[in-house]
C-alpha cells in the first residue's frame, strides 16, 4: 500500500526533549554501573519496562493488546477500522547492553503517537506501536523470537517451549511476569523500525539519516576439527596433526572469503574452543564458529561453497577430521523500495544528510517485512559501538530520525489536523 507523495499534510512535530527523557527513564530500569542496561527478556526488569512504556502508550490514547508470545501492540485508532501502520522494535537488552538498541525504535514510536496527539491529527488508518518479545536472544533462542513467530518463521509452541540456562521455559517466564496474552496480533498495512546504526558508517561520513535498503543474509556454522593430542617437545612438526594450526588457517581463509566477494560480504570467526588447552600439548581438538553475511543470497551461497571447499582442503592437508554444521540461515532481506525512497526523500526535505545502506545486523523488521511493506530508519551511534554499556547516540540525531519517522507514518496512515 503506497500513500500519495508530496506535500506534508500537517505541522506535527516530535519534541526532542520529551523523546530523550523517555529514553533515559526507561534506561533507569536495569541500569548498570557503567552506564548501560541489563534488562533480559521476560525477567522482572522486562516486566517493569513493559509496564512503564505500555502505561505511557495507554495514557496517550492507545488500546493495548498482548498476544500469546507476549508481543505488545498499542493501537491509536484511526478514522477507518483498517489494518494499522506499525512502528516497532524491542526493549529487551544484551546482558551488558546500552540505552538505545531497540529502545529507541519503541520510544520513537511513542513520541510519534504523542506528536499526533499534540497536533490533534486524526489519521485515516490506525497507528500501532509494537514491542517485540526476545529480540536479542540473550536469554532464549531463537533470536528475534517475537517477530519471527508473528511472521510465521517459528511455530508458537516451539517458542513457548524454549528454555533458558536455568531451565525456565518461555511460557513459564511469560506467565511469571503477567504477559502471557490471548489477544490477536494486528496485521500491518506498512511497518517502520527506527534504530541506531550499530555500525560506524553514518558517523564517519557525517550523515544523519540512513535509508536502509535491506539486511544482510546470514549463514552461521559450527566447525569441529579433530587431530591428535601430542607432547609439544618430542613430536616433530612433520608428524603433527595440529587442530589449532588448521583452525588458524581457516580463520585467515574466512577473512579472505569476505574480502573476495561483492555485495557487502562479511566473514567472522567469533569463538574458538581449544582442547586440551595446555601449554605444552599440541591441540587435538578445536571447535570454532563461522559467521558469513551478504546482501545477495546467490553470493552468500557462493561464499558458503567456497568455505566448504576450503575447510575440506585444509583438513586434508593437516590430516584432520572436519565436521562443518550449518546452525543458522537468514535469507537477505530487501525492504520495500517505495518506502526506502520516501524515507530518503523526506530526510532530504527536512534538511538532513542521508544515504542508503544495508544493515549488517538482524532486526525485527526483517521478519515483519515478510508480512507487509517495511522499511528502517538508521541514525548514527557514537563510534559505531552497540551491544555495549558505552553505547551512545546524540539527542539531535535521535530527534531527526523520529521526525522522519513521523512524516513517513503520516504518509502511510493519511493524516490531517482535526
Amino acid at each position: 500500500m503506497n500513500a500519495p507523495e508530496g506535500r506534508r499534510p500537517t505541522t506535527a512535530s516530535i519534541q526532542p526533549e520529551r523523546l530523550w527523557q523517555s529514553l533515559m527513564s526507561l534506561a533507569a530500569i536495569g541500569a548498570t554501573d557503567k552506564g548501560g542496561v541489563r534488562r533480559l527478556a521476560l525477567t522482572e526488569l522486562d516486566r517493569q519496562g513493559r509496564d512503564l512504556v505500555g502505561g505511557w502508550l495507554k495514557a496517550a490514547g492507545c488500546q493495548l493488546r498482548v498476544d500469546a508470545l507476549g508481543n505488545l501492540f498499542a493501537i491509536r485508532p484511526g478514522q477507518r477500522d483498517s489494518d494499522p501502520v506499525g512502528i516497532g522494535s524491542h526493549i529487551d537488552t544484551q546482558p551488558s547492553g546500552g540505552k538505545f538498541d531497540g529502545n529507541y525504535g519503541v520510544l520513537a514510536g511513542l513520541e510519534v503517537i504523542r506528536a499526533l496527539n499534540d497536533a490533534a491529527v486524526v489519521t485515516e488508518r490506525p497507528v500501532a506501536v509494537a514491542i517485540w518479545t526476545n529480540e536479542e536472544g540473550s536469554r532464549f533462542t531463537p533470536v528475534m523470537m517475537g517477530s519471527g513467530a508473528y511472521a510465521g518463521a517459528f511455530a508458537l509452541e516451539h517458542c513457548l517451549g524454549q528454555r533458558d540456562l536455568a531451565g525456565i521455559s518461555v511460557a513459564e517466564a511469560l506467565a511469571s511476569i503477567g504477559y502471557a496474552g490471548t489477544d490477536a496480533a494486528p496485521r500491518f498495512a506498512a511497518y517502520f523500525e527506527p534504530h541506531i546504526e550499530q555500525g560506524p558508517i553514518l558517523e564517519a561520513e557525517s550523515i544523519t539519516i540512513g535509508a536502509v535498503e535491506g539486511a544482510l543474509g546470514q549463514r552461521w556454522f559450527d566447525l569441529e576439527l579433530i587431530g591428535q593430542d601430542a607432547h609439544a617437545g618430542p613430536t616433530p612438526l612433520a608428524m603433527r596433526r595440529d587442530a589449532l594450526l588448521g583452525a588458524a588457517r581457516i580463520v585467515q581463509e574466512v577473512r579472505r572469503i569476505a574480502m573476495q566477494y561483492p555485495n557487502n560480504a562479511r566473514g567472522t570467526v567469533g569463538q574458538l574452543i581449544v582442547s586440551p588447552n595446555s601449554r605444552n600439548v599440541i591441540p587435538g581438538q578445536v571447535k570454532l564458529t563461522i559467521d558469513l553475511r551478504n546482501a545477495q543470497d546467490a553470493t552468500l551461497l557462493a561464499m558458503t561453497d567456497d568455505l566448504r571447499r576450503t575447510v575440506q582442503a585444509i583438513a586434508e592437508e593437516e590430516r584432520l577430521a572436519a565436521t562443518l554444521t550449518e546452525v543458522v540461515y537468514f535469507a537477505p532481506c530487501h525492504f520495500d523500495a517505495h518506502w526506502v525512497g520516501r524515507i530518503e526523500s523526506i530526510a532530504r526535505a527536512l534538511g538532513h544528510p542521508v544515504r542508503r545502506l544495508a544493515s549488517g545486523a538482524g532486526h525485527d523488521a526483517v521478519y515483519v517485512a515478510r508480512t507487509c511493506p517495511s522499511a528502517m530508519i538508521f541514525v548514527p551511534c557514537e563510534g559505531g559501538i552497540s551491544h555495549n554499556e558505552i553505547e551512545n547516540a546524540r539527542p539531535e540525531h535521535l530527534a531527526a530520525g523520529a521526525q522522519v519517522l513521523l512524516e513517513a507514518v503520516l504518509e502511510a496512515a493519511g493524516g490531517a489536523a482535526a
